[in-house]
């Protein structure tokens, strides 16, 4: 990362699109000159703005790592904690199924009687 402003290159691009905004703005009785002077002032504010975007986008990214840090971690901790559970069926269904096919089978027996 450079420091030095002097090495910064000025996309041709962004020089056209300053060109044209200056041109588009020029008055009557305005000189070549200060309309080249206009242009590049509008480039130094679009390189601003392309700054101060890319820092957000910089700043965006950062919280962003630190959320998906922070679940990851989350994550193994629940995974972690996880307990096996371990399901035992009562007794006490099975003892009612026989003895409700034992009352069935008593009523029938003493039905055929």
């Amino acid at each position: 990362m450079r420091k030095n402003k002097s090495y910064r290159q000025i996309s041709a691009q962004t020089q056209e699109e300053s060109l044209k905004t200056a041109k588009a703005t020029q008055r009557p009785g305005q000189t070549k000159e200060q309309t080249k002077l206009i242009a590049q002032g509008i480039q130094k504010g679009i390189e601003q703005y392309k700054k101060q975007q890319k820092a957000k986008a910089r700043e965006l990214d950062k919280k962003l790592k630190k959320v998906d840090s922070r679940l990851n971690a989350e994550d193994s901790e629940h995974k972690a904690a996880e307990t096996v559970t371990i399901y035992r069926q009562s007794k006490l269904a099975w003892i009612l199924l026989l003895l409700s096919w034992l009352g069935f089978a008593l009523c029938f027996a003493m039905y055929l009687n």
